[in-house]
Formats: structure tokens, C-alpha cells, sequence
């Protein structure tokens, strides 16, 4: 049997190795176990056959014999640089736009495509030049929801194989060039400039029809106008300084018209001195 020391001495000749495969254990597992959010995905492939995506969650793999490629299933938006585009009607522009896609499928956006991102994103700008550059200005201006909805389904069949769907596509900006700007300003200036000599000549007409109404109105009942003579009246009456000379007051008197206008003068005389 072997004494204790003897037993001692060997456990001890035998840590160095005891150590190591606890080591070697330990880095095997944390190579061996990976995690992955909610939002991503692992395509894994061993030996360079594809095995198929895993996660949520825990899940084990075989140190370098498997490989995985994480994916990211959440909405992205692709910022689309500014492009400049010729319109149908020969007036160059520059428009950039905002591309948002997610991956429903991470096996194929891994295989279908070497990298999804940048594939989206050149494929947004080629696509953009091509629908604006068969519109005219007009309609890049005044249907702006009509292009983004076009765009979104090109998009969207050209990268259904890969996996992609793209949800959204909004055009940011349409820049004009500065003579194009100008020149709409006066188009806009001119246009509400004929607006409103419409409206005043609407109005014109309308008053003058109202005014004939009216005219034959008073013309079948002399008293209306009677009336309508002492409310004018009385509305001059409402200024202090003024003194107002109806035809029955006056008469046939000829000198009082003369008095009363010679009083006014002379009233009015008087107030600038004082």
C-alpha cells in the first residue's frame, strides 16, 4: 500500500496536467457556448455545410469545426446618399431618400448575398435614379407618395430572394437649382397675382348686381330711399365737426345755404387759430 506521502507527491507531480485540463475544458466551453439575443439570429455551418439558423437563446457548438454568422432581425434604414437625376423633362435635380428593410429570412441574406447592407444600399440608388428620371418635375413635386410606394415594391421583389423585406421608402429632399426656384416663385407670384383680379372682378359684378337690386328696389318705393338718405345721415352725423344740410331744411332760401356754408367757414377758421 502506498503512504500518504507517497500519494501526496504524486497528486502534486500531477496538478501541472490536472490544471491544464481544467484550462482546456474551461476555453472549450466558452468556445463551445454561445448566445443570442431576442432580435438575432445564428446561421451556423460546419465543415462549410450550411446546418441552418438557431436562437433565440442557448444553444452549443463544435470549436473549429463550426462557424456562424450572427444576423440582426430588427427595421434598419439605409440613408440614402443624394443623388443628382435628370427628369423626364430635362431638369436636374438632386434627390436622397431613406430605405428601411429587416431580415425575415437570415439563411438566405447570409447565402444569397455576400453582404445584405451594402447590396440594399447600392441597389436603392440605382433604382432611385431610374424611377425619378421617368417623371417629370411636376410629379416628383406633387406626388412624392405615389414614387415612394413605386420604389418600395421594386425594391422590395428584387430582394424578396435574399431574404429582405423592405418596409418603408421615403424620399428625404428634391433640390432644385436656384434658376428653377426663381422662375416657381414668379409662376407662384403671377398665379396668385390672377387669383386675385378674379376675386376683385367677381366681386365687382356680384356689388353691381346687388346695387341694380337694389336701384329697383328704391325706384318702386320712394320711401326706402327717404329712409336710406336718413340713415347715411345719420352716419355723417356721428363726426363732431361737420354740419349737415338737407334740401328740406334748406328750401328754396337760398341765403340760408349761404349762411350755413359761410358759418361753417368760418367755424373751421376758428379752430385752426385756436
Amino acid at each position: 500500500m502506498l503512504s500518504y506521502p507517497s500519494i501526496y507527491l504524486q497528486l502534486i507531480e500531477m496538478l501541472p496536467g490536472i490544471i491544464f485540463l481544467v484550462v482546456l475544458l474551461v476555453v472549450f466551453l466558452s468556445m463551445s457556448i454561445k448566445i443570442v439575443r431576442e432580435y438575432e439570429r445564428a446561421v451556423i455551418f460546419r465543415l462549410g455545410r450550411l446546418l441552418g439558423a438557431k436562437g433565440p437563446g442557448l444553444f452549443f457548438i463544435i470549436p473549429f469545426v463550426d462557424n456562424l454568422v450572427k444576423v440582426d432581425l430588427r427595421i434598419t434604414a439605409v440613408d440614402v446618399p443624394e443623388q443628382q437625376i435628370i427628369t423626364k423633362d430635362n431638369v436636374t435635380v438632386g434627390v436622397d431618400a431613406v430605405v428601411y428593410y429587416r431580415v425575415f429570412d437570415p439563411v438566405l441574406s447570409v447565402t444569397k448575398v455576400e453582404n445584405y447592407h451594402y447590396a440594399v444600399l447600392m441597389l436603392a440608388q440605382t433604382t432611385l435614379r431610374d424611377i425619378v428620371g421617368q417623371v417629370e418635375l411636376d410629379d416628383l413635386l406633387s406626388r412624392r407618395e405615389e414614387i415612394n410606394k413605386k420604389l418600395q415594391q421594386i425594391l422590395d421583389e428584387i430582394t424578396d430572394p435574399w431574404g429582405i423585406k423592405i418596409t418603408a421608402v421615403t424620399l428625404k429632399q428634391v433640390r432644385l437649382p436656384e434658376t428653377m426656384l426663381r422662375a416657381m416663385a414668379k409662376q407662384a407670384e403671377a398665379e396668385r397675382w390672377r387669383r386675385s383680379k378674379i376675386i376683385e372682378a367677381e366681386g365687382e359684378r356680384q356689388a353691381a348686381q346687388i346695387l341694380g337690386e337694389a336701384a329697383k328696389v328704391y325706384e318702386n318705393r320712394p320711401t326706402a330711399l327717404r329712409l336710406r338718405e336718413l340713415h347715411t345721415l345719420v352716419e355723417i352725423a356721428k363726426e363732431k365737426n361737420l354740419i349737415v344740410v338737407t334740401p328740406s331744411s334748406i328750401g328754396t332760401d337760398t341765403s340760408l345755404l349761404g349762411t350755413l356754408i359761410g358759418l361753417t367757414k368760418t367755424e373751421s377758421g376758428s379752430e385752426k387759430r385756436d
